[in-house]
């Protein structure tokens, strides 16, 4: 099985710098999914209270018989109007859907909404020790800094859109310079923008007998970037999983750093639109 290397944060927590996504992995389809992905070698799973699906992925979980001290789970907050005593509500919520009795990691989903008060009821569940680390999702440098500079405790992760063709190296530059680990969502762009038959990707494929999943994920993985790829497909699972046994060459980074767009393909949190969309969304 392959071993996965780890990445320690700010709390002095580590985390298996990859792991496996579920976003927009159907309720129905999540426990059979998760269960292959704990069989691959997975052992960090991450998911969020809006993907819907947190009690597929706690009974993949008891299901599988893996320690829990093995595991490294993170779910997310979505926006409410609950402030702090709403937050620690959904905790325990997810808490137990997933029927865990802690969280490795949890994360502010979205920077919309009194996001304030959430973050100062997660420091409170994080200093009583049900969440061993908590941090923030999809927050620019503007954002994270200002939160840092009005908080007690620092994000551990900011999780935010990173890929081939938008790779947010001033955000990472932010990021180290506050002790905070960045994290890549959509780490192989969704499959858009013909990443699958990029010819600069594939041709650093050839050279390494691997294919382009598996160099984006590696040229991730070089720049100290977490990553958590997602796959409902056994064979694609393994195949994202085994990429410590090659390294690329500076040479090779470098040609990728040119496939550069400094645009998401997913979605732009600068965008009012996006922001009165996703911050008007409350779960049921």
């Amino acid at each position: 099985m392959t071993k996965i290397p780890t990445v320690t944060l700010n709390t002095g927590t580590t985390m298996p710098i990859l792991g496996f996504g579920v976003f927009q992995v159907p309720p129905e389809e999540t426990e059979r999914v998760v269960t292959d992905a704990l069989a691959a070698g997975y052992r960090h799973l991450d998911t969020a209270a809006g993907y819907r699906n947190e009690e597929a992925v706690g009974r993949a979980i008891a299901a599988s018989g893996i320690p829990r001290e093995e595991l490294f789970i993170t779910t997310k907050l979505w926006n409410h109007d609950g402030g702090e005593e709403g937050t620690r509500r959904a905790f325990q919520t997810s808490l137990e859907k997933l029927g865990l009795d802690y969280l490795d990691l949890y994360l502010i989903h979205q920077p919309f909404g009194d996001y304030y008060s959430f973050w100062r009821a997660m420091q409170e569940l994080h200093r009583e020790g049900a969440a061993k680390a908590i941090g923030v999702s999809n927050f620019f440098p503007d954002r994270l800094v200002d939160l840092v500079q009005h908080s007690d405790v620092v994000p551990a992760v900011n999780q935010i859109e990173t890929h081939p063709f938008y790779q947010r190296t001033t955000d990472q530059e932010v990021m180290a310079g506050l002790g905070v680990q960045i994290e890549s969502w959509g780490p192989l762009a969704e499959g858009k923008n013909d990443i699958f038959t990029n010819s600069t990707l594939t041709s650093i494929g050839e050279a390494h007998g691997k294919t382009v999943a598996q160099v984006a994920l590696r040229w991730l993985v070089q720049r100290d970037i977490v990553v958590i790829p997602k796959s409902a497909r056994p064979e694609r699972m393994a195949e994202n999983i085994d990429v410590f046994d090659f390294e690329l060459s500076e040479e090779e980074m470098g040609r990728i750093a040119e496939l550069e767009t400094g645009r998401s393909i997913a979605l732009d949190h600068h965008d009012p639109e996006v922001a009165k969309r996703l911050g008007g969304i409350r779960l049921d």
